[in-house]
């Protein structure tokens, strides 16, 4: 069978075997019904009227009351007319002029938190022209920046002893409205709720209490659920901010299908909203299809996806994104499963974008580096270094504490599999260098995996469009998700 898989701008074909199963989501399994465009407006404030757990928003302000909007970045969301941001964010407004709320006491901010900043354009792609035109030239939309000491407090630790450092501004407002949305996500589940403050408005010391190893390489990481002790620390970051605060955020989260449509729209208190989201969201993102474990993965990635351009060609960047298929599929996969990935991997890092990635790769190369977890005790390191650090506050690129979350993610492929292949490298070298096995065709990849680990007749699955479209967390035919644990029926 003829299939094609993403490869720098293009696509790489590959002669799969005639038994490899194929899953595209959204199309193999369809989503549950997404909302009718002309229902959007009318659920969204339904729901913003309607909050779980606390009062509606007139309640909450009246005239002269500070707000801050937090809205996630680029990286997720979708940006169409009917976008959940553009919608809701409209809505909110309304109902915050209603009660004389003031436009002058209104701020926006982008909680990028250690992405890197997004641009004017950006922004108003994200907001729409309306918002954009309203609020951008009067100074009233940021981004967050969490090396700002200026506008960061520092609000102690959570019962677990994490830091929790946080955006001044939305601390001081007098209401914190989240505008964020549920979509499956290898690191914890599913964003929005409680991820997005715990992720998105903090700081590097913050984060470095759950985007690394001593959190992402225990048992309850992989494979993904919402039960393990990052999602616990995202909670208690969160709810610990409620405290220190006096007041719970305003969350207003849509549940999204593969192409960022909403399917289910929830607002209210997070603690109680976001157990309800991920019911419906459930039915979406954790999807029993498979009827064997698979031998071999098969999936391609583009050069510009997820977190910008050169995530495909950057050997750190690619080999997080490899990880994350591993986390949202390891249900499905057999104890000595192979991974096929092609790559352009020119040696293209995109230092604008990552401007320490280089240097960290370079340091895995020597010093009794053998696998990435011995690259975490940089952390600090490449997080207090000033010239990283003004790239990331005025030059657009990523926090170098951020290649520390990928390095903890990227490490899992190698734990999670039995080798993982790149295959169209046009500068190998930078693949082998990340422990991977390279391979010009995917051909030639699969025959030397069956030769070494697979057997003759192995269950492939393909994956193409793997980075194309909103994931979903694969799973055993029998295997029931309901936020626990999984129930297997058997027959």
């Amino acid at each position: 069978m003829k299939l094609s898989f993403e490869y720098g701008h293009g696509l790489m074909d590959a002669e799969l075997p005639d038994n490899t199963d194929v899953f595209i989501p959204g199309e193999t399994i369809p989503d549950p019904p997404h909302l009718p465009e002309d229902l959007i407006e009318e659920m969204t404030l339904k729901s913003i009227r309607n909050p779980i757990g606390m009062p509606p928003l007139p309640e909450l302000v009246k005239k002269g009351s500070k707000v801050t909007i937090i809205f996630p970045d680029r990286v997720k969301g979708g940006e169409q007319e009917t976008a959940h941001r553009k919608v809701s964010i409209k809505l909110i407004l309304q109902e915050l002029y209603s009660v004389g709320v003031e436009k002058k006491d209104i701020l926006f901010i982008c909680s990028n938190g250690l992405h890197r900043k997004n641009t004017e354009r950006e922004i108003r792609n994200i907001l729409g022209k309306d918002i954009y035109h309203e609020f951008w030239f009067s100074n009233q939309i940021i981004n967050h920046d969490s090396e700002d000491y200026e506008n960061l407090v520092d609000l102690g630790s959570t019962e677990s002893g994490d830091p929790v450092i946080m955006n001044k501004y939305v601390y001081d407002s007098d209401i914190a409205i989240l505008i964020g949305h549920t979509q499956g996500n290898p690191y914890g589940g599913y964003s929005g709720g409680y991820k997005h403050c715990a992720t998105g408005i903090t700081h590097w010391k913050s984060i470095a209490s759950h985007h690394v190893p001593k959190v992402m390489h225990r048992q309850d990481f992989v494979p993904v659920s919402t039960k393990s002790l990052m999602r616990t620390k995202f909670d208690e970051i969160g709810e610990h901010m409620e405290k220190c605060m006096g007041k719970k955020f305003f969350c207003c989260d849509a549940v999204l299908d593969t192409k960022s449509r909403q399917i289910e729209i929830n607002s209210g208190y997070a603690k109680e909203m976001q157990p309800l989201s991920w019911e419906t969201a459930n039915k979406r993102t954790f999807v029993p299809f498979a009827e064997k474990k698979y031998d071999v993965l098969v999936f391609g990635m583009p050069q510009s996806f997820h977190y910008g351009d050169g995530m495909g060609t950057n050997p750190i960047m690619l080999m997080q994104a490899i990880s994350a298929q591993v986390v949202r599929h390891r249900r499905i996969m057999s104890d000595n499963c192979v991974i096929i990935c092609s790559s352009i991997c020119n040696g293209n890092f995109h230092a604008e974008n990552w401007p320490y990635l280089e240097e960290l790769y370079d340091m895995f190369q020597k010093d009794s580096m053998n696998t990435l977890p011995d690259l975490n005790r940089y952390g600090q390191y490449f997080a207090t270094n000033e010239e990283y650090i003004r790239k990331y506050r005025y030059g657009y690129a990523y926090h170098p504490f951020h290649g520390f979350s990928m390095i903890s993610s990227a490490h899992i492929a190698e734990k999670q599999t039995a080798a993982v292949y790149l295959v169209g490298a046009e500068q190998p070298g930078y693949a082998r260098g990340m422990g991977l096995k390279t391979r010009a065709t995917f051909e030639e990849a699969l025959e030397d995996a069956k030769r070494k680990f697979v057997g003759e007749n192995p269950n492939i699955l393909a994956l193409p469009k793997a980075f194309k479209t909103a994931a979903v967390h694969l799973m055993m035919k029998d295997e029931e998700f309901n936020g626990e644990e999984l129930h297997h029926h058997h027959h």
